[in-house]
């Protein structure tokens, strides 16, 4: 990863804060979209995380026959860690939590590196649906990743830049990636929702595999694993909104203001289209991601660049 300087005494605090609050409006809009309120029980609804998360922390965890214990107790802590993380080079006020030479490459690593904390994760149980899902998620990563990457490419040759504050400075007074980045932009949520492996993409965790990756796990590891899925997606929100929308740019309302806006906009999008997608066989999802979606962002890398030749970024 690049060298990372910490800007604040405050740094570590204010990631977890932000991350952890962004996964939990992420799991409260999950559960509206999942649970449709009967009988005027909103309420009930809103409040469904948090009592599942309590139950969690009470519940007995599961043991199954000669599991890896050193595995699954280095990958459950990851796939959370792994979602700070990610969040510490969001960008806040023209300044980053944690300031690097290249935030677009650390939160790519950081996504990277959840390949391996998921497959240790279906590793270690020792048990055939767990590490089915395992498969199923590292078949996703070999899909999505390399458009990934091409978008957020994309990203930085629009800003010329790889630091997150440059790419929302470039994109001031309106002139946000979005307007001529839309491919990026898709393929950038489609690779969040991938490795989260969250709506459509939820193969790694199905139901057919009798819950895939997550089968064996319960209690506070599951827990923290649903905690690091959902804050992965929310910090993946909040990325979209910065590289894409550009962050905290927009008329009337102060800064902070429109980012959560974007970032709430992009969370509902991302819920709302996971809830009523079927999930894609992970081979299928391939076909689309190397036959178009590679392709699509290469073009699109490509006519960013033409257009940074000719000026049309500042």
């Amino acid at each position: 990863m690049p060298e990372a300087v910490w800007t604040s005494p405050w740094a570590g605090p204010v990631v977890v804060a932000v991350a952890l609050l962004l996964g939990l409006v992420l799991a409260v809009m999950d559960a509206l979209a999942r649970r449709a309120p009967a009988g005027g029980r909103r309420a009930d609804v809103v409040v469904a995380p948090v009592r599942d998360g309590a139950r969690m922390l009470l519940e007995r965890r599961r043991t199954t026959i000669a599991p890896d214990r050193l595995l699954s107790t280095v990958a459950v802590p990851a796939v959370p860690v792994l979602a700070l993380m990610s969040a510490a080079v969001l960008p806040f006020g023209g300044r980053s939590v944690v300031s690097t030479s290249a935030d677009l490459v650390w939160f790519n690593a950081a996504e990277a590196l959840l390949w391996a904390a998921v497959w240790l994760l279906g590793w270690g149980p020792n048990a055939v649906h767990p590490l089915v899902g395992a498969y199923r998620f590292l078949a996703q990563g070999l899909a999505y990743e390399l458009p990934l990457m091409f978008a957020i490419i994309t990203v930085g040759v629009g800003a010329g830049s790889l630091r997150a504050t440059d790419v929302v400075t470039a994109q001031a007074g309106g002139a946000w990636f979005l307007w001529t980045m839309p491919v990026a932009f898709v393929v950038f949520l489609i690779g969040a929702a991938a490795f989260a492996f969250w709506g459509p993409f939820g193969a790694p965790a199905g139901a057919d595999v009798a819950g895939g990756v997550l089968a064996e796990t319960s209690g506070v590891d599951r827990l923290l694993v649903q905690v690091g899925r959902a804050t992965f997606l929310g910090v993946a929100a909040a990325t979209a909104a910065a590289w894409f929308l550009g962050g905290e740019d927009g008329p009337g309302l102060p800064g902070p203001v429109w980012y959560a806006l974007k970032t709430l906009a992009v969370m509902a999008l991302l819920v709302g289209v996971g809830r009523r997608w079927p999930v894609v066989r992970p081979e299928r999802f391939a076909d689309v991601a190397w036959v178009v979606l590679l392709p699509a962002t290469v073009v699109q890398s490509a006519v960013a660049a033409v257009l940074v030749l000719g000026g049309f970024y500042r």
